[in-house]
C-alpha cells in the first residue's frame, strides 16, 4: 500500500522555489540553495502596545498568504517519495496527489512493473509523483502539466533528485496544441484522473493520438464519476475508436479503474494539429451527447 509515513506542514524555513521566469519552454534552473524565509538580524524597536497586538496577531510571513503547502511522504517499490502539494487558488486540482495516482502506482508495483530503459512521459502530472518514480526505478522520463503546474513538479523534482543529472525533465504540455515538440514514439505514456473535466477530453484524445507510436502503450487510472457520459464512457466509448483499450486493474473500495491503452494501427497514432482536434471533438461530441 501507498499510505503516507510522514505528513507535516511546512516551517518558514523550507526551502523556497525560485520564481520562474520563462512558463513557455522547458529550461535549466539554479542549483543554489533557497535562501531561508526569515534570516536573523536585529530587532526592530516595538511601539507602545504592539507586543499585546502581536501575541494576537503573530507576525509570520505565511499567515495571511494565498497559497500554504503540504509536505508528505509516500513509500512505493520500497522507494520512499517525498511530494510537496502547493493548495491555493492557481493551482486548482494540480496541487493534490490523488487517489487514482495512487492507485496506478499500487497497480505497477503488484505487477513488478520493469521501467528501466523506457522512455516515459506522464500527462497532466499535477504534483509529478507518477513520472518521478518512474524516473527513480530507471525509466528517462519527462513529466508535462499546464504551464501553472511546472513549478510545484520542479519543487517535487527537486526534492527527490539531489544530483541535477539524474533529474526526469520538466515540460509544458497543453494538449491538442504542443505535441509536435515531443516525440511520438515512446513507450509508455502515464496518467490519473485525466477526464476529470469533461470540455478537456476531445484535447486528451488527440494529445494521445499524437504521442502514441505504434510500439507505445498507455496506462491510465480514472475514478468513476459523471455516471455514462463520464470518465467510463470516454474509456469504453470514445478511446476504442482509436485504440485497444483493456480495463487492466481497478480498486472498487475507491471506485478506480486502470486502463491499458494500445494504438489500433498507423490510422489511430501521430494524427496532431487543427484538424485532428476537430475531428476529436467531432467524434466526442456525437458519441457522448455533447451539444
Amino acid at each position: 500500500m501507498a499510505a503516507p509515513v510522514r505528513h507535516e506542514w511546512e516551517r518558514e524555513r523550507d526551502w523556497e522555489l525560485e520564481e520562474e521566469e520563462e512558463w513557455d519552454e522547458e529550461e535549466e534552473w539554479d542549483e543554489d540553495e533557497e535562501r531561508e524565509c526569515d534570516e536573523e538580524g536585529e530587532p526592530e524597536p516595538e511601539a507602545a502596545g504592539s507586543g499585546a497586538l502581536r501575541s494576537v496577531f503573530p507576525r509570520h510571513p505565511r499567515l495571511f498568504a494565498d497559497t500554504f503547502p503540504v509536505l508528505q511522504s509516500y513509500r512505493l517499490f520500497g522507494r520512499v517519495l517525498r511530494i510537496r502539494q502547493q493548495h491555493g487558488p492557481g493551482m486548482g486540482m494540480a496541487a493534490n496527489v490523488w487517489e487514482a495516482a495512487l492507485a496506478l502506482a499500487r497497480f505497477l508495483e503488484r505487477e513488478h512493473f520493469d521501467f528501466r530503459g523506457l522512455s516515459v512521459i506522464e500527462l497532466g502530472a499535477g504534483t509529478g509523483i507518477l513520472g518521478i518514480l518512474a524516473a527513480m526505478l530507471g525509466a528517462d522520463v519527462t513529466i508535462t502539466d499546464l504551464p501553472e503546474a511546472l513549478a510545484q513538479i520542479r519543487t517535487n523534482v527537486r526534492l527527490n533528485f539531489p544530483c541535477p543529472r539524474s533529474r526526469p525533465r520538466v515540460r509544458r504540455l497543453r494538449w491538442g496544441q504542443d505535441e509536435s515538440s515531443f516525440p511520438g514514439d515512446g513507450h509508455l505514456l502515464l496518467g490519473s484522473d485525466l477526464v476529470y473535466d469533461r470540455s478537456s477530453s476531445a484535447a486528451l484524445l488527440a494529445a494521445l493520438r499524437s504521442l502514441c507510436g505504434p510500439r507505445s502503450r498507455a496506462l491510465l487510472s480514472a475514478r468513476s464519476r459523471g455516471g455514462e457520459g463520464g470518465s467510463r464512457s470516454f474509456f469504453r466509448r470514445v478511446l476504442p475508436r482509436f485504440f485497444r483499450v483493456q480495463l487492466v486493474g481497478q480498486e472498487e473500495e475507491n471506485e478506480i479503474e486502470i486502463y491499458g491503452v494500445t494504438p489500433k494501427g498507423c490510422g489511430g497514432c501521430g494524427a496532431g494539429g487543427d484538424d485532428a482536434m476537430g475531428q476529436e471533438n467531432e467524434i466526442y461530441g456525437v458519441m457522448c451527447g455533447a451539444e
